[in-house]
Parts: C-alpha cells; structure tokens; sequence
C-alpha cells in the first residue's frame, strides 16, 4: 500500500520547524542590517552637516535647503524633513565616533527610539544606558517613553533593603537588581487606594504590565497564595495568604510580594518576614534556588523607620513605594497590543 500524499514522511515536521526557525533568523538579521546601514548614512550626514558648519560657517538654513533638495531627489523616502536632519546632526554631536553609534545604538534600535533618547534624555550616560536596556529588552516607543518618564535608571535599586546583612555576596547584590523604588503601575491610576484587594485585582486584571515592571525575566506563580503551617503540639493548622507570589527564572529564586495601601508600619516587615520564611522552607529547593526574599509595597515610607524596622528582620526584605502615573503621562503609555508584541518577541527570542 502506497503512502497518501497528505501524510508526511517521518521527521519532515522537525525539518520544517528548523527551516521557519532559520527564515525567521534571517529575516531579523537582515531587517536589523538594513537599519543598521540606515543609522550609518544618518550618522554621516549630521556629520557632514556639523563639519560644514564649523569649517565654513554655515548657517541653520542650509538645514533648511538641504532638507527641500533631498525630497525632491527622493519623493518616495521618508526622513529628509528638516527636524530629521536636525535630529541626525545632533545624533553625530553625541555620539562623535560612527562605530560607536552604530554598533551601540543605531545598529540596535528603530530611528524613532534614537530620536526619543535624543528629546527625553540629557546625557550621553543615560542614552547608552537606555538604549541598551531597550535593545536587550526589545522595548517598543512607548515601552521606553515610560521607562524614560519613571526614571528607570534612577529607580532600580534603590529602594531600602536588609539583603547586605540578609545575604552572602555576591548574592546580595544580585537580590539588590531586582528591586527599585518606586515602582509605577500605570494601570493603578484609576483604582481607588482606599481598598488594597482593588489594587491587586488591577494588578491582576493587567498581569503583563504588572510582570513588566517587576522586570525581566520574571514569572507569575500565584495570588493569594495560601501557606499552611501545622503545630505538631496541638495538631491545628495556621493559614497565611501572600498577595503575590513571583519567580525570577534569571535568579533562580522566589519573590513574595505584599501590598499596602497608606504609609509603611514596622508590623507590615513582620508580616513579610514570616511568609519569606514559610516559602524558603516551603517552596524552595537549596541545592535549586537562592534564598526567597521580600517586596514591601506601600504609598508611603519614612526613612528611618524602614531602617530600622530592616535592620531587626533576618529575612531578606525590601521596602518601596508605588504609585500609578498621573494623566498627563498615560500619552505615551504603549496599547495592549504594544505590550504583547513585547511579550511574543521576548518569548520568540529566548526560542
């Protein structure tokens, strides 16, 4: 009996997911030559323009004639407009040294992510910095806009913890990279702050956002996780609930977050404290994962409480604020669909 012509040999499925494998990884490579070829010829004509104008005096409306002499050479190509011709200027002004954009930046994002990293951003520091964390991340426009508005830099280990004293180095510094302060859930703006089970059901509702930023690299395990610890004297069971319950894949380790709504109390690190305990001996495998630690997040600290509420607690904590944006922030919040582009790409490329 002969094989029908619809059923496939054996292995030719393998075969056919390695060639979409090896086309879609082309079709990147190329797409991100090509714009790196893009970003170079920009790069030599702001630099070309800087030169003329320092070597022969030319003035702002050269700018002007070269941008109308380009679109009537080339009518059907976007980009010869005066501001982008400004805007390449100023790109070959920060980055002086062409390998430097192109291979560090250009090479690595859109256009339009440059030119944002251009308005937003003072220095050639936070540009490079910015600028990596999106290409590593693969950050839409408005991804970075909102990382750029929240002050991500800034943010990122900043908020106050125990984990010096809590944890061997270097694992210390590694648990310091996963918190920052504040954090902004821009999709809180609206909830009612009065009722702490709203804020985390918004927390829920958005789970991607929430995920984001949290940061890279980390998973979703639970809500309202229910840990039951058992007196072996009395035989009765005590029940606890963590708010949020978050894997870092990157580190290796769980997360416990809790919630507050109003100003930090010492009690609330007790609390924390407690079910970071009951997931270490609980949840975590030693020989798999390092040490659980703890997120505090309120609407309000003082300093030298927190200091002094972490400096009593042997659990890995940390405390910081969060807080969603105001309105005249949410323009350059990404669209739904933005954010599971971000998602489906990052997945893409750890396939």
């Amino acid at each position: 009996m002969t094989a029908s012509k619809d059923v496939a040999p054996d292995g030719y499925a393998a075969l056919l997911a390695e060639l979409k494998a090896r086309v879609r990884a082309t079709q990147f490579r190329a797409a991100r030559a090509a714009n790196a070829e893009v970003l170079r010829l920009y790069w030599s004509i702001g630099r070309d323009i800087l030169d003329r104008q320092a070597q022969s005096g030319w003035g702002s409306k050269v700018v002007t004639r070269l941008a109308e002499d380009l679109q009537r050479e080339f009518p059907d190509q976007k980009g010869w407009s005066r501001s982008n011709l400004l805007y390449m200027r100023r790109v070959a002004e920060v980055w002086p040294v062409e390998d430097e954009f192109v291979h560090h930046v250009g090479g690595r994002l859109p256009w339009r992510h440059v030119t944002l990293l251009l308005d937003r951003l003072d220095t050639r520091e936070e540009r490079d910095w910015y600028a990596a964390r999106a290409a590593e991340e693969g950050w839409t426009r408005g991804v970075l806009e909102l990382q750029i508005r929240s002050r991500l830099r800034d943010s990122l280990g900043a908020a106050p913890t125990n984990f010096t004293a809590a944890l061997e180095s270097p694992d210390s510094d590694l648990a310091q990279q996963l918190v920052k302060d504040p954090y902004v859930f821009e999709h809180l703006a609206l909830v009612a702050r009065r009722d702490e089970r709203a804020v985390e059901q918004a927390l829920m509702d958005r789970l991607q956002e929430t995920l984001l930023e949290f940061g890279r690299g980390m998973a979703f395990v639970g809500r309202q996780v229910r840990l039951s610890v058992p007196d072996d004297e009395t035989g009765m069971v005590e029940e606890f609930y963590i708010d949020l319950l978050l894997f870092s894949f990157l580190q290796n380790r769980f997360v416990v977050v809790e919630l507050k709504v109003g100003k930090f109390e010492p009690a609330h690190l007790g609390q924390l404290g407690t079910y970071v305990a009951i997931v270490d001996d609980q949840y975590r495998q030693p020989h798999m994962h390092a040490p659980t630690v703890g997120i505090l997040l309120c609407t309000g600290k003082a300093g030298p409480t927190v200091r002094y509420a972490l400096a009593s607690s042997s659990a890995p904590l940390a405390v910081a604020d969060y807080y969603g944006l105001p309105d005249d922030a949410r323009a350059a919040l990404p669209s739904a669909e933005e954010l599971e582009a971000v998602i489906e790409d990052e997945l893409e490329h750890r396939d």
